[in-house]
């Protein structure tokens, strides 16, 4: 025993002592990156600005401040408006001389590459050239490419040019074969998102509206295509049916591409564009490098007044808001504080979120609706602003949106799981002692009772008709109209312009252009909020370090499966007699 506990304690300390290596090497590298970021870049005359996308791309990257840690603060450059701007800023750049796209799109939304393609539309204007190479193509990096005044395709490459679907999967079989059930409750015949959970197949609502915004999007998609290319949305279709386009001599005899060739040979018609000689360096630099080097020069110099924008991304829940994360303890203080900012005129909110929490919704709608009485509230709308998305942008006094946004799904549900059918099988059984009748409201071990299910089910109704009263007061529309396009459907934003969901076709530049109107200013400063703070000792205490054993069992197995957990290594240790109190009272 003595010899465990002496390789445990020397596990244990060699453990530490490579966690505070680890640690110190980070502060080292924090350090170092601070200084390096102070060095000016260089950017070279007659050079080919690199739009490269090798990254997941977020509506704003943020700045990320460490608690007590300075020298670690990262002012990220990769969002989405830092690459339009920089687009645009490089159209008057004489030392730009044309953009480039040579590398795949890595995880970035269809509105957004709408963004890009639109910056670079402008950027061509200038009398610039855009050209695309790669390998091969999926259907994201073609329809940024397309935009090109020269698409280049790898002669063994391809385009993989087929249309768009979506594709669920559906639990209920191997809900009866495990004995994990989830108990559904939901408002709205389209409010499919629990309905994978209750059946095997696609419910004919949900294949309605699936094909209903699938069509919507490939509409827009394939006339921007089309328009580029000067070929017609009929010949794409056919392209996408028959898979034309799949190999280089395919792309090339049906339009899609210019030209085959590798990428030697496209860098020497790079040269050739740019007039650079063949025995020199063709000059490239990335956009975000671009970016970092240009960033002081590109400042608003205006005093006139300033516009906050308010970037609402990722899910929404209670709390532990974040770059990707919504939640009322990250949005609330950034809207109070935009509010209360003398110097801010009007306030846009950019939304690119699928919902959440319906509770940490209604926190954020009220702020914006109490914001809304002092200054200008415009919402932008990006890939995705539905459920909570909507719930929260419902308010606004002007709502912008892409034609390839998805939004609406005005309705509510909620999913309970339960292991019954399994602990029966494994036998293990739940036993409960109550001093009224709701003292355990949920238990995973109980199959719903008729009494719970109405409870829940009256609280889902209450959540439905305020979310519909949010709308209606929010946009004007009766009752009975907003229940009409309610029912969780989902809306692009072309067909939620022509019902009345949102106002106006049009990206970020649109809405800031509103919002000035609004304030009656005619230049302004962009104020970017929320900043985001991270405290060390949280971050290290969301992986398990620095927490007991206890706390970071519960963090992990959830407070309905640790006293499981617990009884079972309790029971395991027992030898012997036992003086043991055989029950606990629940409080919680």
């Amino acid at each position: 025993m003595d010899f465990i506990k002496r390789v445990l304690s020397t596990v244990v300390g060699i453990f530490v002592f490579l966690f505070v290596c680890f640690f110190l090497l980070l502060i080292m590298v924090g350090i170092l990156v601070g200084s390096s970021s102070n060095e000016k870049i260089k950017i070279e005359n007659n050079s080919v600005l690199n739009l490269d996308l090798d990254f997941p791309l977020l509506d704003n990257a943020g700045t990320l401040e460490f608690k007590d840690l300075p020298f670690f603060t990262q002012e990220n450059n990769n969002g989405l408006f830092d690459l339009t701007k920089a687009i645009k800023e490089a159209a008057h750049d004489d030392r730009i001389k044309g953009i480039v796209i040579q590398s795949p799109v890595n995880k970035a939304g269809i509105t957004q590459l709408k963004a890009l393609r639109s910056a670079l539309e402008e950027f061509k204007d200038s009398g610039k050239f855009v050209e695309a190479y790669m390998e091969n193509y999926t259907q994201s990096d073609y329809y940024l490419s397309s935009v090109a005044d020269s698409i280049y395709l790898n002669p063994i490459g391809g385009v993989d040019f087929k249309g768009l679907a979506t594709e669920l999967l559906y639990f209920k079989d191997l809900e009866e074969k495990t004995g994990v059930k989830f108990e559904v409750f939901r408002v709205g015949k389209y409010k499919s998102a629990v309905e994978p959970f209750i059946d095997n197949k696609m419910s004919d609502a949900n294949r309605e509206q699936i094909t209903a915004y699938l069509t919507s999007l490939w509409k827009n998609i394939s006339a921007e295509i089309a328009s580029s290319r000067a070929l017609s949305t009929a010949h794409l279709d056919s392209v996408a049916d028959h898979l034309l386009a799949r190999q280089a001599e395919g792309a090339l005899k049906e339009g899609f591409v210019d030209k085959l060739a590798y990428r030697d040979e496209f860098e020497a018609d790079l040269k050739k564009l740019t007039h650079t000689k063949d025995e020199d360096e063709l000059h490239q630099i990335d956009i975000v490098k671009y970016i970092e080097g240009t960033k002081s020069s590109t400042k608003s110099k205006s005093k006139e007044g300033k516009i906050a924008v308010i970037y609402a991304q990722g899910q929404i829940y209670d709390k532990d808001g974040s770059i990707s994360r919504i939640a009322p303890d990250q949005l609330v203080p950034a809207i109070k504080k935009a509010r209360e900012d003398k110097e801010v005129k009007a306030i846009v909110l950019r939304v690119n979120s699928p919902g959440g929490s319906a509770l940490a919704s209604e926190l954020i709608w009220r702020e914006l609706e109490i914001t809304k009485r002092e200054k200008p509230v415009v919402v932008s709308m990006g890939d995705v602003a539905a459920s909570g998305g909507y719930y929260i942008s419902s308010g606004a006094d002007r709502i912008f949106a892409e034609p390839t946004t998805i939004t609406g799904s005005i309705g509510v549900f909620g999913l309970l799981p339960h292991f019954k059918a399994l602990t029966d099988k494994i036998g293990v059984h739940a036993e409960q002692v109550k001093t009224h009748e709701n003292a355990i409201f949920y238990s995973p071990f109980k199959e719903v009772s008729d009494n719970q299910r109405q409870f829940i089910t009256e609280e889902i109704v209450k959540i439905y008709q305020t979310f519909k009263t949010r709308v209606s007061e929010g946009r004007e529309l009766p009752m009975d109209s907003v229940e009409t396009l309610a029912q969780g459907r989902v809306w692009t934003g072309e067909q939620a312009l022509q019902n009345g969901l949102v106002d106006e076709l049009g990206g970020l530049d649109e809405a800031l252009h509103y919002a000035a109107e609004k304030a009656n200013l005619k230049t302004y400063q962009i104020q970017t909020l929320p900043k985001f703070e991270i405290d060390p000792s949280k971050l290290l205490q969301r992986y398990g370090f620095g927490l007991n054993e206890k706390v970071f069992l519960k963090k992990t197995l959830g407070k309905e499966l640790y006293p499981i957990y617990k009884d079972i290594k309790e029971a395991v240790e027992y030898k012997g007699s036992e003086l043991l109190l055989p029950y606990k009272t629940i409080m919680d």
